[in-house]
């Protein structure tokens, strides 16, 4: 049974839905204007033989310096100054977007030889202002996957506000949707004898959950999940086999799995995706909290890495 503290918790976030429910016609109005930026590079599909590769990363990193310019002469430092480290010779970028809050997929490890590939998918508050995380994320699950295994940090949509009524509703993730599959089938197309998994935290499992039915992926993982919107695993329509995985340290577990619908849109994400009736194949996470998963030397990461290696039990329910 809950304790009487987590139960009040419990009736306080329920209460804060149905409050942030309000504020859903006018949030979009609170959101600060975008950092102008040049449109993107145009390029083909993406072909992983090394010299394609080597000439898209090319081709993106002055796209790049394009947008660094152009947020200097806005006079953004910050966004220049962020700018400017991921144009270094050393970043690997198949898809960049400075506009609307910019759009970036990067690559840690090398496509051309992987035999195995992790989409990143991040949850909200993920932005090139704040990118450093996202990208540590990346970093530590390459190195737990050693030569063999390559990660792409898919910043591919517009992530929502954690205090806002966007982060409570679906709106984001079914404009995120298409996007992730057209970037997973690019991939699974230009390297069709590998491994592809893609790794959903937080909202991220929400874009997940909207585009999986479509999504060519062997694997998909939620982890640090608020829901998926969806009542259990059979409603994603996906032949992936589905993981779920929540530290014991993660707040997330105090969100209240419900979903309200209302006249002008659904509140929350319904059932929770570590639970029996929710049907995914659960993983250990450890004690770690919402921003943890990934975090070097983790159960979490240890755990995520079997999965994406596809070294995990399959006959048993937990990773």
């Amino acid at each position: 049974m809950a304790s009487r503290p987590r139960r009040r918790l419990r009736r306080s976030l329920l209460a804060a839905l149905v409050t942030a429910s309000v504020a859903v016609p006018v949030s979009g109005a609170a959101r600060p204007s975008a950092v102008p930026a040049p449109d993107p590079v145009a390029l083909g599909p993406v072909n992983v033989a090394p010299a394609a590769l080597a000439a898209r990363y090319a081709a993106q990193r002055e796209g790049i310096r394009a947008a660094e310019r152009a947020a200097s002469g806005h006079g953004d430092r910050r966004r220049a100054a962020v700018l400017s480290a991921m144009a270094g010779p050393d970043r690997r970028f198949l898809a960049f977007d400075g506009r609307d809050g910019g759009r970036a997929a990067e690559v840690f490890g090398d496509l051309s030889h992987a035999d195995r590939i992790a989409v990143l998918v991040p949850g909200s508050d993920t932005g090139l202002d704040r990118y450093e995380r996202f990208r540590a994320d990346a970093r530590e699950l390459r190195r737990q996957l050693g030569d063999s295994g390559a990660v792409v940090a898919w910043l591919g949509y517009r992530t929502p506000a954690t205090p806002s009524a966007a982060a409570l509703t679906a709106g984001s993730a079914e404009s995120a949707a298409p996007a992730l599959r057209s970037a997973v089938a690019e991939l699974a197309a230009a390297a069709p004898a590998t491994r592809i998994a893609v790794l959903c935290h937080s909202y991220g499992s929400v874009v997940c959950a909207r585009a999986a039915s479509g999504l060519r992926a062997s694997d998909i993982v939620l982890y640090g999940s608020p829901g998926t919107g969806f009542d259990n695993v059979r409603d994603l329509r996906t032949r992936a086999t589905v993981w779920a995985g929540r530290g014991s340290g993660d707040w997330i577990a105090d969100v209240p799995h419900v979903r309200l619908g209302l006249h002008i849109t659904t509140i929350g994400f319904g059932t929770d995706p570590v639970s029996d009736r929710f049907g995914a194949r659960r993983f250990d996470a450890g004690a770690c909290g919402h921003s943890g998963y990934l975090r070097a030397g983790s159960v979490s990461l240890r755990n995520i890495a079997r999965i994406v290696s596809a070294t995990a039990r399959t006959g048993e329910r937990h990773a």
